[in-house]
């Protein structure tokens, strides 16, 4: 998948990994990868900048955890985090519907002109 069509949904497929249980860096690029049958293959070179930011805006709280005998940072979804990622959600059935009453016209929604 092009890396430029991730550019500013980052954040939501972020938030949406974490939603059900706290994971670390690198299982939340093995998530995204599992969840999207392979298509987004994200860089930890994009992951770990945003996952930072997402925690200094409090969308994420993080802890250290052992794991596999590691120590890694744990991340997890904030009560403004979920609302966020709400908000997200619906931002982007929005954006979807748009794109693609343009792309497929007389598929999905109607408008009527007055």
């Amino acid at each position: 998948m092009n890396p430029d069509a991730l550019r500013g949904h980052m954040d939501a497929l972020l938030l949406s990994v974490l939603e059900h249980e706290p994971l670390h860096g690198y299982a939340i690029i093995e998530a995204l990868q599992e969840r999207s049958g392979g298509a987004l293959a994200v860089p930890t070179g994009t992951v770990y900048p945003a996952l930072r930011r997402l925690e200094r805006v409090g969308y994420l709280a993080s802890e250290w955890a052992t794991v596999g005998g590691r120590k890694r940072r744990t991340y997890r979804l904030t009560s403004s985090g979920a609302k966020q990622l709400a908000g997200e959600r619906s931002a982007w059935r929005e954006f979807a519907e748009v794109i693609a009453s343009v792309l497929e016209p007389g598929v999905g929604r109607t408008k009527t002109t007055g």
